[in-house]
């Protein structure tokens, strides 16, 4: 593989660069900071929509659909909010050979148009909770992109919810962070969490509160996976949305929003890759088996179909590589780059001893198992790789974690994971002198790891790392 792919340890952003290619997951758009997301990794995205849309409508969250250009008379309405994406926000300003009367954004984000239509549809306590969620792309001007990680124009879902109280909209912007994100992250994705609040110099813009799931990448960056934002009645004051109360008074809505986009199929590279490509997940992988035909011949076509119809009827996401035109090696090859969990191989020779031979991507091995016993086989190899992953990323994180003093001392340990360090120690002119070193404040937590209500308890800790 040191042929196909440059080894994370000598340049890990090559490394990254090399994998998009070789797996096929994306390429750059004509237009500059724009992505191609090809039919491999977008597949990836369809799998994380598919496990995530079902984690939000446990919620009671309803999907709908708000319009990508937005008035910039909308945009303008909540100061802080407009002030924080003034640098990445695109604006038409012609239509139909015309320029327009009023510019209009395309949308970075859909609090200013969604709030507008939430002021509508809420009369009475009655219209509460008001839970929507959209699914759809936007766009922020960037000056230096990578592919998933930071483009122009991205996929996401945006959450967008009224409340009643405030402690309803407080529960559950923190809902969405446990029950959807963190729980998707760690148990399909299987990497590991910090859960816990932003500093108010990493705030959403226009937020009272904001809160984020992090991971450690495998080069010692935290990754942001997600982010769940409290946004009080900013936004509700701004686009009167209100409602009549149960004391018959009028009252303004708690709003919150949340999102995680394609960045985290750049999470899912980083996060779990090796130098021979992809690791997928298991329960992720839109391939959980690669059955593969070593050499063609009729009878080895013919046990290959079979062994695929019989996986595919047990549920198994299976794919059945019959081609005799392509060089076995250089197909192995390939579902190694792309991180197929598990490949059957099936030749001549395995037919004659009425066996099968089974490959763990993630564990690197390979074994013979009777035909007759390859659904078991299976079913065992995937939650061993799902497991060993889980178990791999938990103990990269521990290795790569560090406690400290000091500001300096965390901002050394920072180079190579998260450091930690009590926030009184760091506070808001050590997080900007650490921001200098281009080290961040990733989240505070409270000391036995749970997550604070608000940035006004004490004895909190913070966690510092370099960034992507």
């Amino acid at each position: 593989m040191a042929n196909v792919l440059t080894p994370q340890g000598e340049d890990f952003p090559r490394w990254y660069q090399d994998v998009i290619a070789k797996a096929q997951l994306a390429e750059n758009g004509p237009a500059k900071g724009s992505q191609v997301i090809r039919p491999t990794g977008f597949a990836l995205w369809e799998r994380m929509v598919d496990e995530l849309d079902a984690r939000i409508k446990e919620t009671g969250t309803e999907n709908a659909s708000f319009p990508l250009l937005i008035p910039e008379s909308y945009f303008s309405r909540e100061a802080d909010h407009v002030e924080g994406f003034a640098p990445e926000v695109w604006m038409v300003t012609h239509g139909g050979g015309k320029e327009l009367e009023e510019k209009l954004a395309i949308r970075p984000t859909s609090e200013t148009i969604i709030g507008e239509y939430m002021g509508k549809w809420t009369n009475s306590y009655r219209d509460l909770p008001l839970l929507l969620n959209q699914w759809c792309n936007v766009m922020r001007y960037e000056m230096r992109t990578r592919l998933f990680l930071r483009s122009s124009e991205f996929l996401w879902q945006e959450g967008h919810t009224v409340h009643e109280t405030y402690e309803d909209a407080h529960a559950f912007t923190l809902r969405i962070l446990h029950e959807v994100y963190a729980d998707f992250i760690e148990n399909v994705l299987a990497l590991p969490v910090l859960r816990g609040i932003k500093t108010e110099a990493e705030r959403f813009a226009g937020a009272l509160n904001t809160f984020a799931v992090e991971s450690l990448m495998r080069d010692g960056k935290a990754l942001q996976m997600g982010t769940s934002h409290e946004l009080g009645q900013k936004f509700a004051k701004a686009f009167d949305i209100q409602f009549q109360g149960r004391d018959g008074q009028q009252h303004h809505g708690w709003t919150t929003s949340w999102g995680v986009s394609t960045r985290m199929v750049g999470g899912l590279i980083m996060g779990h890759g090796d130098d021979a490509g992809l690791r997928v997940p298991p329960k992720l992988a839109p391939v959980q088996v690669l059955v593969m035909v070593v050499k063609d011949t009729d009878e080895v076509q013919a046990a290959a179909k079979q062994v695929y119809d019989e996986l595919k009827a047990d549920g198994v996401r299976v794919k059945l590589d019959h081609r005799g035109d392509v060089a076995f090696g250089r197909r192995a090859v390939d579902a190694e780059l792309k991180g197929y969990p598990v490949r059957i191989e099936i030749g001549p020779r395995d037919l004659k001893n009425g066996e099968a031979t089974i490959a763990s991507r993630v564990e690197g091995t390979k074994q013979t198992v009777p035909l007759g016993m390859l659904a078991e086989a299976v079913a065992a190899a995937l939650q061993g790789a799902q497991d060993q992953l889980w178990d791999e990323a938990v103990a990269f994180r521990e290795s790569h974690t560090v406690d400290a003093a000091t500001l300096e001392e965390a901002v050394e340990a920072a180079q190579t994971g998260y450091a930690r360090i009590p926030w009184d120690a760091c506070g808001v002119e050590g997080e900007a002198k650490a921001a200098e070193s281009a080290v961040f404040v990733r989240v505070l937590q409270r000391e036995d790891g749970t997550v604070p209500d608000s940035l006004d308890e004490s004895g909190l800790i913070a966690y510092l790392a370099r960034q992507y």
